[in-house]
């Protein structure tokens, strides 16, 4: 009778077969396929555990589905961001490492805001599975937390994620094009922050998993360069930001010049500069909302 595999070469096999397949970690990823088949958080491969009557079937079977470029997250049903676990779910945008960096600059102002003693609001515009607007509330002890998104499914899977992660964050559905959103907090944000969809329709993604899995609500930002929802983002932002506040919006390597021109255009703000994310590119545009002519002496 044959000896069963390991589970050393059941991974060695998923990762030859995934890299064969173009997935961009096969390693990383079979490993995290078999963290997920065998219900446990970190596998270390020296000390593996028994393996389970069954465990190379059900195993092939999550290899396959990853082979075939089914995002990562949506068979495990989880997404990391920053410290958190997230649910992950098909219909909502997966949120990626590079999105980080945007919430590092809005987690930095609100404790910045904290430390002074001062009561902080942070709106998250766009928020998908909620991953930035639930990092500050884990991280900004006291913030005041809004997330809104237009997608019925994203904001369901926000609620999901806050009451999963303990954190109490304000979830509700909003248009950022629609000019009346949260008139009841114009003029009193200290920051707000988002990574809306940005993509122009003749940029199709090449890589699988984003391209036929995350939503297209999510990715294309609409009119020929992609800009209109952010656009609606930066007028929202110049309405509900008070002065002073703080203005951070992810956007495409590309659109660096012109969200900048987009943001000075609505003559609100100041201080408007582009930064870079994980990889040293330009993907993101900072602004400070400006001070009424009255106070800037």
């Amino acid at each position: 009778m044959a000896e069963s595999p390991s589970l050393r070469q059941l991974v060695e096999g998923a990762t030859a077969l995934l890299a064969e397949a173009g997935v961009n970690s096969p390693r990383v990823d079979a490993i995290a396929l078999a963290e997920h088949a065998l219900d446990v958080e970190r596998l270390v491969l020296a000390m593996a555990p028994e393996l389970p009557r069954g465990f190379p079937t059900a195993y092939a079977a999550l290899v396959e589905r990853r082979r075939r470029r089914e995002p990562l997250q949506h068979i495990t049903g989880t997404a990391a961001f920053r410290h958190l676990r997230l649910q992950a779910r098909p219909g909502v945008f997966v949120p990626r490492p590079e999105t980080e960096v945007v919430a590092q600059h809005a987690i930095d102002e609100a404790l910045c805001l904290r430390r002074q003693g001062l009561d902080v609001l942070v709106v998250d515009l766009c928020c998908g599975t909620g991953a930035i607007a639930l990092s500050v509330a884990q991280e900004v002890d006291g913030a005041r937390v809004v997330a809104i998104d237009r997608s019925p499914e994203a904001v369901d899977l926000t609620g999901v994620n806050a009451a999963a992660c303990g954190l109490a964050v304000l979830v509700a559905a909003g248009d950022v094009a629609d000019p009346g959103l949260l008139a009841d907090l114009v003029g009193r944000v200290d920051v707000v922050v988002s990574n809306p969809p940005y993509i122009p329709p003749d940029a199709v993604p090449v890589e699988e998993e984003v391209r036929d899995h995350d939503p297209d609500l999510a990715l294309y930002g609409g009119g020929a360069d992609g800009l209109d929802v952010p656009r609606a983002v930066v007028r929202s932002a110049a309405r509900l930001l008070r002065p002073g506040g703080l203005f951070v919006m992810e956007h495409a390597e590309g659109q660096a010049a012109a969200v900048r021109a987009d943001v000075a255009t609505t003559e609100r703000f100041t201080d408007v500069r582009t930064d870079t994310d994980l990889t040293g590119r330009d993907r993101m545009v900072l602004a400070r909302r400006a001070m009424p002519p009255d106070d800037r002496g």
